[in-house]
């Protein structure tokens, strides 16, 4: 963007509470703007997806001005999100049972429902149990290796706590 519309194109798209005017810098919330003068030489612009949707900025006398800004492409990730499916059945289940129940789209077993949840192969274990006797999860042997899968009742509790 700097190579086709110049520095102070970038400048002033950088942030709303930012703005350049060819001799000084000036953001929001600092009293006295940076000049070329006052400033040194360079600007280091920092993009960051941690400063969310604010400005940061660092001035000392050794180092150039900084400016941190948030990065773009950062999506909905200062965004609060939406109760999930989750979330609502993580209050009754408890989190571990609930995460293998929405991890059970396809028939798993206990060693890849470990790695994906990173739960040990022994949580992994005894919470199938727990499900599978409340009727939320089957068991079939397919050779070597049991799997697990959801069951109707699994379904449809899904399915109420995401309406």
């Amino acid at each position: 963007m700097a190579a086709e519309h110049g520095t102070g194109h970038l400048l002033n798209d950088l942030h709303t509470s930012l703005s350049w005017d060819g001799s000084a810098l000036r953001m929001g919330r600092r009293k006295q703007p940076l000049t070329r003068t006052t400033a040194g030489t360079g600007l280091l612009l920092i993009p960051s997806a941690f400063t969310g949707p604010g400005l940061r900025t660092r001035t000392t006398l050794a180092d150039p001005p900084q400016l941190a800004y948030q990065a773009r492409g950062t999506g909905t990730l200062w965004e609060p999100r939406p109760a999930t499916r989750a979330d609502s059945l993580s209050a009754v289940l408890g989190r571990s049972r609930t995460l293998l129940l929405t991890e059970l789209d396809m028939p798993a077993s206990t060693t890849q429902l470990a790695h994906r949840t990173g739960l040990s192969p022994a949580g992994v274990s005894q919470y199938l149990t727990a499900l599978r006797n409340a009727g939320l999860v089957s068991a079939h042997r397919a050779g070597r290796s049991v799997l697990y899968a959801r069951t109707t009742a699994a379904e449809t509790l899904l399915q109420a706590a995401s309406a």
